[in-house]
């Protein structure tokens, strides 16, 4: 079997690795000529720091990523309302990392190099045709214009939110949709706050939110942290959007007068945005569930398949699971067919589930009580929200984020050794 996989995000790759380790033979195709270790920070959960450490990068991941200690969320004083121990801190065999999306991405295409020997890069889709023998792949060079064709037994589009393999399969799907939420994000250098692994949600989107952690453990090492942080706010009504760049400039004076006076007593919300280098700007978007991802030899994959809301630190962290079990079901089933329909039986019904709770929101109505109860800040939580108040709220991030721990630490491993018998 070989595996044609469109896209060298994290998806693509760690589809790439693990294919290869279960013994498949894959290559990579990526539109960028040069990938660089652009983006800011990214959570990795346990289920899929869980799979990169069978892959491997256990000792590469602690080398880059903090580990996460809590997750606390606050309101717009730095008050703390709740917070939830994460990775090892609650119990799981493995940590939750705070982590540098570029930093990440590189580490997986180091790996996809050297273990594939190569990730084939300046390649864009063009289209796809497939038969009852294989998929036939046309790609075009970027850097030349020259037109190549490729085969492959299976054609998975891992290329993004703006995937062309998921326009291919389905003309006719929706739009990409704006929740009126605008999102700004930067990283600065500088002291570490807490107790320098925790994750932080301050205030709501029915206002103003923003979110922030430290990214790199080289800089923990030196008594530094690089924070990660996010801004949220409510600008517009929903509705939907013809596109979202990532990569698009945001400016310092449209984001900071939301966050005016945000100084808690262990950060500097104005001097954290203000210290910035770069910030990106870009609206909170998903798109409706699909019936179904792909047809055939054809199958989507990570934001291709399912793009959600960043409210569960979830989008890459599914789209490592979605790589895992597409290679664990290719390897056992008893042909390609077979094999990608039993990887969307199980992961579609997963990712639909957690992208209809995503735009739920479910810490927002609870932040809006605190709010409404105490508008000046408050001296203990308990003042202001009741026991079970406080266990609803638990619930719900739970319900958007985690998987069940003893689950994760008993199951068996998802490491499968790929039988030619065809």
């Amino acid at each position: 079997m070989r595996v044609l996989i469109i896209g060298g995000g994290i998806g693509g790759l760690t589809t790439a690795l693990s294919l290869h380790a279960a013994g498949i033979d894959c290559e990579v195709v990526e539109s960028v000529v040069e990938p660089r270790p652009l983006g800011v920070g990214i959570n990795l959960q346990p289920h899929a720091v869980r799979e990169l450490t069978e892959l491997g990068l256990g000792e590469a991941l602690a080398e880059i990523g903090v580990p996460t200690s809590h997750l606390t969320y606050a309101d717009r004083f730095g008050g703390a309302i709740l917070s939830l121990p994460r990775g090892r801190f609650a119990g799981y065999d493995w940590p939750q990392y705070s982590i540098h999306r570029g930093e990440l991405q590189m580490l997986l295409l180091e790996a996809a190099r050297e273990r594939l020997g190569t990730v084939r890069t300046g390649l864009s889709l063009e289209d796809f045709e497939q038969d009852g023998t294989g998929v036939t792949v046309s790609l075009r060079d970027v850097r030349t214009g020259e037109h190549l064709k490729e085969t492959a037994d299976v054609l998975v589009g891992a290329d993004g939110i703006h995937s062309t393999v998921r326009a291919r399969l389905h003309p006719d799907d929706g739009p990409l949709l704006w929740n009126g939420i605008r999102m700004w994000r930067g990283t600065m250098e500088g002291e570490p706050f807490l107790d320098g692994a925790t994750l932080i949600v301050a205030g709501s989107n029915l206002s103003a939110k923003f979110v922030a952690y430290p990214i790199s453990a080289r800089l923990r090492a030196r008594g530094r942290a690089l924070i990660n942080w996010v801004a949220e706010v409510t600008v517009a009504e929903p509705g939907p959007v013809p596109v979202a760049d990532w990569s698009r400039p945001g400016r310092l004076e449209d984001v900071l007068p939301h966050f005016d006076g945000w100084r808690f007593p262990y950060l500097d919300i104005p001097a954290l945005i203000s210290g910035a280098e770069r910030i990106l700007e870009y609206p909170m978007v998903d798109k409706d569930p699909l019936p179904r991802w792909g047809d055939g030899r054809v199958t989507l994959l990570g934001d291709a398949a399912h793009p959600m809301y960043p409210v569960g630190s979830n989008g890459g962290s599914q789209a490592v699971l979605d790589a895992r079990v597409l290679a664990r079901e290719l390897a056992c089933a008893a042909d390609p067919v077979a094999g990608l329909a039993a990887y969307e039986e199980e992961r579609r019904t997963a990712t639909t589930g957690l992208v209809l709770a995503h735009r739920e929101l479910p810490m927002e109505e609870t932040i809006a009580v605190v709010t409404e109860r105490a508008p000046d800040g408050f001296d203990d939580i308990a003042d202001v929200l009741t026991p079970e108040e406080l266990a609803n709220m638990a619930a719900a991030q739970r319900r958007t984020t985690d998987m069940d721990i003893k689950a994760l630490n008993s199951r068996s491993s998802w490491n499968v050794a790929y039988k030619a018998q065809r």
